[in-house]
């Protein structure tokens, strides 16, 4: 019992320096897939959402694995990449990554999950890195029933946001929405709150979207297609460029590159990667050329 009382006092002031860090990652569980139908592993498996905590506090093992919550007191300019900080200005978890400046945030569903996946490598050749925000099974509406919807895992901290102010934030998703029953309303309803959300707290970034993969109507696109337009209706009503991917699948003859009913193989996301990739940079979204001296994550933005 003296043992465990002299390392009680051991470790109560590093708890108080905040130098804890998290535990084990976990084994990803099991999902289903974008049809809600069969499992789903290899390209499209998830892994465990990360749970927010106080300033100072260990995350508990989760999708983050081994990394580090710091005091809000550190300034995050001096932290590695990777670094989970509690932004005061929030409230909420954030990460540190290596270049904010030159960083597109993505939020999606399994079409993005992969590395791979034909909306990173899109953003990867317009000259992004990425920080992927979502897991596969969700959507605007739709949970997987480990992570929630885009809006209520921003919200809760399943997934976390970078710290700083990037350049371009990415929305993609609707399948799941698509074939799990939500309605128009229920979907732009939280397509609204989330871009409400993203705005609030990237005010400098712009913003994109990327609608739902389908067969075209005539080519039996179905619920997924309509969800795709009226994504669409969405954007335009903030005004953000939308890409209508809703027939994409038909119109540029990629069906034989899937990988199922509703994902690609690898073939695929290397094609719609460049069909995205040409829209986007039609749009001007290009990553921003290195200058001499760029402001690092701690900028005038990165506490909004």
């Amino acid at each position: 019992m003296r043992n465990a009382s002299a390392l009680s006092r051991l470790a109560a002031p590093m708890i108080a320096v905040g130098i804890l860090v998290a535990g084990c990652g976990q084994t990803p569980p099991t999902r289903t897939a974008d049809d809600g139908t069969a499992p789903v592993g290899g390209f499209y498996g998830q892994t465990a959402p990360a749970p927010a905590g106080a300033a100072g506090e260990p995350l508990a093992a989760g999708w983050y694995g081994t990394r580090k919550l710091t005091e809000a007191t550190t300034v995050p300019g001096s932290l590695p990449a990777g670094s989970i900080y509690r932004n005061p200005a929030n409230g909420r978890n954030e990460v540190v990554v290596e270049d904010i400046a030159r960083t597109a945030v993505l939020i999606g569903d399994s079409q993005s999950e992969p590395t791979f996946s034909w909306p990173r490598t899109a953003l990867a050749s317009l000259g992004y890195k990425v920080h992927f925000c979502g897991r596969g099974g969700t959507g605007f509406v739709t949970s997987n029933g480990t992570t929630g919807n885009y809006i209520d895992a921003l919200q809760r901290g399943d997934w976390l946001l970078p710290y700083g102010s990037p350049p371009l934030v990415v929305i993609e998703g609707g399948g799941n929405d698509a074939s799990r029953g939500a309605t128009d309303q229920q979907i732009s309803a939280n397509a609204e709150r989330l871009i409400a959300s993203i705005r609030q707290r990237y005010p400098e970034a712009r913003l994109a979207m990327v609608g739902t993969l389908a067969r075209g109507a005539a080519d039996g696109g179905g619920r997924r297609t309509e969800v795709d337009a009226l994504l669409g209706t969405v954007a335009a009503r903030h005004t953000i460029p939308f890409v209508g991917v809703g027939d994409w699948l038909t119109r540029h003859n990629l069906t034989n590159l899937m990988a199922d009913g509703v994902h690609m193989g690898p073939e695929g996301h290397a094609a719609l990667a460049g069909l995205l990739a040409r829209r986007l940079g039609d749009f001007g979204f290009r990553a921003p050329v290195p200058g001499p001296a760029e402001p690092g994550p701690a900028g005038p933005a990165a506490n909004r």
